[in-house]
């Protein structure tokens, strides 16, 4: 009976998204989308689409949402949006850990995007523009494939900062204790996969279409590079998402270490109370600006 009823009202909350849909203008980016979409089969195979594409979205993706955070430093105006003012970014830590980025891209991360294509094969993954899923069914699917990376994160994390793994894996990543946007996917390669599975969990579930891959790593890059910034920007628009950690509670992690282990979510932290040393730093400095 309960079952029934979850149905019904997972049924009618479609219904009202497909009808709100049908009211709302026609995306004027539809079709140039659509004709870009159609020409990238007409022109290249699935293979060149999956490896060669991913790739290309991947690194075009990760370097364009790095490049504000990049460019912040040099504005004297962004610096009071600075979390941690007293640990400027420098030329030498950024080259580091442009190159550790680029051995890790090409060299851990490709041969993982390789695969790609046999498992677009293996499960029948569609590619063409006739199934290409409505935007609130492919935002909805990300937003399931969050939750679960998430999850695998917060716990995986977790226990990479137990005493006897920390120092053999996760310290590389601690190497900067003031993050910005470049370091997000600065780590050791056994980490890159330990970590980088949750991120393939969701896409094994609930793909259903090829561009749910690209849409999917579009929306963790964004993610991740936003809480490694180092600065805490007013009215960021992805602080508008219920639970979404931020900025500032992965800030804290870099410069404290301890506790605020998940990577997109605050409700595993709040849960298992490794935030509370967080909350308390926060009620602390709350005071102090206070009284200033």
């Amino acid at each position: 009976m309960e079952t029934n009823k979850s149905v019904n009202i997972f049924s009618s909350a479609f219904l009202a998204v497909e009808y709100v849909d049908s009211l709302l203008p026609e995306n004027p980016l539809q079709e140039p989308f659509k004709n870009a979409w159609i020409y990238m089969l007409d022109n290249y195979t699935k293979f060149q689409i999956a490896t060669w594409g991913s790739l290309i979205v991947h690194e075009a993706l990760y370097f364009l949402f790095c490049l504000p955070g990049f460019l912040f430093q040099f504005i004297p105006y962004m610096k009071k949006y600075k979390i941690q003012k007293d640990k400027p970014e420098t030329w030498e830590n950024q080259w580091k850990c442009f190159k550790v980025l680029l051995f890790n891209h090409f060299c851990i991360q490709l041969p993982l995007i390789c695969g790609t294509y046999y498992f677009t094969e293996h499960f029948n993954i569609p590619y063409d523009w006739e199934r290409m899923p409505r935007w609130y069914m492919l935002l909805a699917r990300c937003f399931g494939c969050a939750v679960i990376e998430d999850t695998w994160h917060y716990f995986l994390h977790r226990l990479l900062h137990h005493k006897k793994i920390y120092k053999y894996i996760h310290k590389i990543h601690h190497e900067f204790q003031a993050p910005f946007g470049m370091e997000a996917e600065y780590a050791h390669p056994l980490e890159t996969l330990i970590l980088g599975t949750g991120f393939f969990i969701g896409i094994v579930l609930l793909c259903d279409h090829v561009v749910l891959l690209w849409a999917w790593v579009t929306i963790r890059l964004l993610e991740t590079i936003d809480v490694h910034s180092g600065y805490d920007i007013p009215l960021n628009p992805l602080n508008f998402i219920p639970f979404y950690a931020g900025s500032r509670h992965h800030d804290f992690h870099h410069m404290n270490f301890i506790g605020n282990y998940a990577s997109t979510f605050t409700w595993w932290d709040r849960l298992f109370g490794t935030d509370s040393q967080f909350i308390a730093y926060t009620e602390r400095m709350k005071k102090v600006e206070k009284n200033d």
